[in-house]
């Protein structure tokens, strides 16, 4: 079986077949040959407490639900949002849902072998009683950034909850199945894999059945990503790459143009979706929209784009970073400056909002705005007019304002360090960035999209990214947002090798604290390092190279492991480190552990 050139014709079906390499090792070409792991170390992660009325697997709640209520649901948002924005909906929601299970399958399967920890993914699916998967084609390679995946849905609860309502069509409708496929997939490999469905029941076929290839293989990506998001700047790839298919769009022809710094924004977690969908609602009006969140998590793009899709976007786009300018100079920055207007002013200049003019000012960190500074910005906003430090003349402006802050206003308020009247000129059009490690789900998208730029901007082959660094870098809580991320990998390609794959050592450089141990606990109750793994490996987590942890901190761990291993079974814990009972619990009273 040959694997079809993504950009020949396909089959009927729409896709070629996979290639002797899809497989693990020998031939793979039929189901048979491709082995599945038992589905036991998954359930026993399920829990039902009906009791209480809940039900777990591993840390996350779940529900039960009918599937005619599936297929209400489904035929309420088509009906009330139409056919293809419910699709979006419902494929975003899957993906939300694969990225999370992804995450799940690290855990309980890390450092198996790379085959054994993807099926994770399709065998949770049928946990959660969705569907049964049968591989027909696999091929993964994590450092290379391929992947082809070729798998039959069996009896899936989607299509059945769909037909039962609508019959047979003449189109796929596992919406749900291929955003989780795409989450599950894109959060494994740290780049964006695109599934499409090629055969359905809702379509009269037996089975159903979906393929994943990386979005650049597919020559029609375009067709399915807009599933995937909502606002008209956001792609999953860049322009800046090729032969990546850029995605098409409302703004293609400023997308196509957009500098390095413009447009960089990839994403699909309900955080920046929430972010998407307000700023396109707010672009096309007159309002002043304020940014909060942390620093580093984007809000200067946000506020680019927001201008770039607004009737401005003829104007100028102005910044300016209120925190690098000293106070003595803000007067003269903002409004401008006449000749002799003070020592030194040599030759009148006009200020940021004359620059502005007709365009846009981003006033970024504004909350360290002196509060001379805050007056005199209050009144231009309001009267729309300036007038330069030395002048007695006043200039009318037209400047939409955008600011920003990672303070809260209204508790620096309360202290009588900002303005009241001013914060409530700016917070007419408040907009919340939540930060990177509250959107994992965006991540790998936003590792491929830098990879991508900076592998151009450097010049270098750079393969992908080590399985064990994808893990570190979903897994890590990014105090810096989305600018570390940018940084790390950017610094990572320069330490990499030409030709090979970025790993820990080249991440994961400048003292940067991950939560995780450099060990695993295997069966047989022994120490291996994550480096070595191996199949008993009960869990496995990813730090970056340094000195082995203390004694104290390894047993203390291991003890931990176990336990959790164990479902806080004492007697089977220690079996699993090979000791006595009474001396697990006296270990457990050393380190003050507590037994739920």
């Amino acid at each position: 079986m040959s694997k079809q050139s993504p950009k020949s014709k396909r089959e009927p079906g729409g896709v070629g077949k996979p290639s002797p390499s899809a497989s693990e090792s020998g031939d793979k070409g039929s189901a048979a040959a491709i082995r599945v792991p038992d589905i036991q170390d998954l359930a026993d992660r399920l829990r039902f407490a009906p009791q209480q009325g809940r039900i777990w697997l591993d840390d996350q709640r779940m529900m039960l639900m009918h599937i005619s209520n599936l297929g209400s649901l489904r035929q309420e948002l088509i009906e009330s949002l139409g056919k293809e924005r419910a699709r979006g909906m419902v494929t975003r929601i899957g993906y939300q849902a694969g990225s999370r299970d992804a995450k799940m399958s690290r855990k309980v399967r890390a450092n198996r072998n790379i085959y054994d920890d993807f099926m994770a993914g399709p065998q949770l699916v049928s946990l959660e009683g969705i569907v049964h998967c049968e591989p027909i084609g696999l091929h993964i390679d994590v450092e290379k950034g391929e992947y082809f995946g070729d798998f039959y849905l069996v009896d899936c609860a989607e299509a059945e909850a769909h037909i039962a309502t609508y019959g047979i069509g003449n189109e796929g409708v596992c919406w749900m199945l291929v955003g989780y496929a795409c989450g599950y997939t894109s959060a494994f490999m740290g780049r964006p894999i695109l599934w499409r469905e090629v055969e359905c029941r809702s379509m009269g076929h037996q089975k159903c059945r979906v393929v994943g290839r990386p979005v650049e293989e597919w020559t029609d990506a375009e067709d399915d990503l807009r599933f995937l998001q909502i606002g008209d700047f956001v792609k999953w790839t860049t322009t800046e790459a090729p032969p990546l298919t850029p995605v098409a769009s409302g703004v293609a022809d400023r997308l196509s143009s957009a500098d390095a710094n413009a447009f960089g924004m990839v994403g699909v977690s309900s955080g920046f979706n929430m972010v998407c969908h307000m700023v396109k609602k707010v672009a096309p009006t007159e309002a002043t929209v304020l940014f909060l969140g942390e620093s580093g998590v984007g809000k200067e793009i946000f506020a680019n784009n927001l201008h770039q899709l607004s009737a401005r976007n003829k104007g100028p786009f102005v910044a300016v970073n209120c925190a690098a300018i000293p106070e003595h100079l803000m007067e003269s920055e903002l409004f401008g400056v006449e000749k002799g207007g003070f020592t030194g002013a040599t030759s009148s200049r006009p200020g940021r909002f004359e620059r502005a003019n007709g365009g846009t000012l981003f006033l970024d960190e504004i909350g360290t705005l002196s509060f001379t500074a805050q007056g005199k910005l209050l009144r231009a906003i309001q009267q729309g007019e300036i007038e330069r430090v030395g002048d007695s003349r006043t200039r009318k402006i037209d400047v939409r304002i955008i600011a920003a802050t990672n303070v809260n206003l209204r508790e620096e308020v309360k202290a009588g360090k900002f303005r009241e009247d001013l914060f409530f000129r700016l917070n007419v059009f408040p907009i919340k960035v939540p930060p990177l490690r509250e959107r994992p789900d965006d991540i790998p998208l936003m590792m491929n999209w830098f990879l991508q730029r900076f592998i151009k901007k450097h010049g270098k082959a750079i393969t992908g990214f080590r399985e064990r660094a994808v893990d570190a870098l979903v897994s890590y809580e990014w105090p810096g947002n989305v600018r570390e991320l940018e940084n790390m990998i950017e610094r990572a390609i320069i330490l990499a090798e030409e030709g090979g794959a970025l790993d820990l050592c080249h991440l994961f450089t400048t003292g940067e604290e991950i939560s995780s141990s450099s060990f695993t606990l295997n069966r047989r109750g022994g120490i291996a390092l994550a480096e070595e793994g191996g199949e008993d490996t009960v869990s496995a987590s990813f730090a970056a190279p340094k000195t082995m942890p203390g004694l104290e901190e390894t047993e203390s761990a291991m003890l931990r492991t176990a336990l959790a291993e164990a479902n806080g079974n004492l007697s089977k814990a220690a079996r699993l480190l090979g000791i006595t009972r009474p001396k697990l619990a006296y270990r457990l009273r050393k380190y003050d552990i507590a037994v739920e």
